[in-house]
């Protein structure tokens, strides 16, 4: 099979589809941003041949470089595994008449308010919301809302750009930055209170062949505003074992069906509080900050394998052996700086050693990022233990001890 891989080199994490792609046997032509000469030698031994565009948004530039690639050889598939990317590949499978995710499906998994709308009609629970275009309506919404309420761009991913409103003034002074940004419609939606978490599948023909479910610690929005708090997101491995995942499993095979989503593979954020289980965003593409690395030490598997088996050959053999649940805990630094140590580590080290998969701790001097720039932004560890609640236990021990100096 041929596959023309989109945008092959950044982030880091992307040149795991490459070398997935090229194991599962594929031939893969590679179309990014980046010229042929920052690729190290290992990435370019998966690519059979790479071309570099502006910009792989531009449908016109990406269009033309996958053109370019059929007139060499027959491209089976098009793949993007970047949020911002899913729709302009779409367009060009469209019109380069190459199988894969829809215009359709990609169009409902970026518009917020359009998402919604169609998982409401499937039956699929989800927050109130509407497109607005001007503070009259969404002073309107929140009048037959009522606050609080999530504001946030349309076509965002994650926590990126959105914010809580808890009153007419916060509202007005939300409405005023997204006009000075620029932004002409914006989603706005009812506030779910409940515990957040995300499920996430591999499917090929629009059915299940794995999938995961991964809790926050705390919700999104509260991590990525609060400096003092080092949050979480932990892998269960509980799934197949646990009957309240049975619904979680139930709803998602709804929204796969209602957005039209085949082989590919999901990401589906979810909310459980007193209203019961709401979905929330769904993505038609793997997760990001390396969730997939969990999922694949959590289960001893190679998911960017399967990943890779599902489009080149329509399966995924491997089992998901549960044995581990796994996760990731982000450590802020105490200020915004330059990074001048760490402490605790040894102690760490020490007690939890055998459980740490990885972790990331830049050496002092480099520049800090802000606290919404992430789970992997600054310094992380990433551990996994045969019990949930253990883990919980020892991520929150590494959050309160290893600190992240910054001067």
């Amino acid at each position: 099979m041929n596959v023309v891989l989109v945008e092959p080199f950044f982030p880091a994490s992307q040149r795991q589809f490459a070398r997935a792609l090229a194991q599962a046997g594929a031939t893969v032509s590679g179309v990014g941003e980046y010229g042929r000469d920052v690729l190290d030698d290992e990435l370019k031994g998966w690519l059979h041949h790479y071309e570099q565009v502006p910009s792989v948004t531009d449908v016109p530039a990406l269009t033309g470089a996958v053109r370019w690639v059929q007139d060499k050889l027959w491209v089976d598939r098009l793949e993007a595994t970047v949020e911002a990317h899913t729709l302009a590949a779409a367009q060009v499978r469209e019109s380069c008449t190459i199988p894969g995710t829809s215009v359709r499906t990609a169009w409902l998994c970026r518009d917020k308010p359009s998402m919604k709308e169609t998982l409401r009609a499937a039956g699929v629970p989800t927050a109130a919301s509407a497109a607005v275009d001007s503070a009259a309506g969404a002073h309107d919404f929140a009048l037959l809302t009522g606050f609080p309420l999530i504001l946030k761009p349309r076509s965002g991913a994650g926590a990126s750009g959105t914010v809580r409103v808890d009153d007419t003034a916060g509202l007005d002074h939300a409405l005023g930055v997204f006009g000075g940004q620029g932004v002409e419609s914006i989603a706005v939606e009812e506030f779910i209170e409940g515990h957040e978490g995300f499920y996430d599948t591999i499917t090929v023909a629009g059915q299940v062949t794995l999938d995961f479910v991964s809790h926050y610690f705390p919700n999104v929005l509260e991590a990525m505003r609060t400096r003092w708090i080092s949050p979480q997101f932990v892998s269960t491995n509980r799934i197949d074992t646990a009957p309240e995942y049975g619904e979680l499993r139930d709803m998602g095979a709804r929204v796969i069906a209602a957005l039209g989503i085949e082989t590919s593979a999901t990401h589906m954020e979810w909310f459980f509080g007193p209203k019961g289980l709401r979905f929330s965003e769904i993505g038609c593409r793997p997760p990001g900050v390396g969730a997939w690395d969990l999922y694949s030490a959590g289960n001893e598997i190679d998911l960017y394998l399967q990943w890779a088996n599902a489009i080149v050959s329509g399966t995924t053999a491997a089992v998901p052996t549960r044995r581990y649940a796994s996760g990731i805990v982000a450590l802020r630094p105490d200020r915004d700086g330059q990074i001048s140590g760490y402490s605790g580590v040894d102690e760490l080290q020490q007690q939890y050693g055998e459980w740490v998969i990885d972790a990331s701790l830049p050496p002092p001097g480099t520049a800090t990022q802000g606290v919404e720039a992430g789970y992997m932004a600054n310094a992380y560890v990433r551990m996994r233990h045969p019990d949930f609640d253990t883990l919980r236990g020892m991520l929150d021990a590494v959050g309160r001890t290893l600190q992240v100096h910054a001067r």
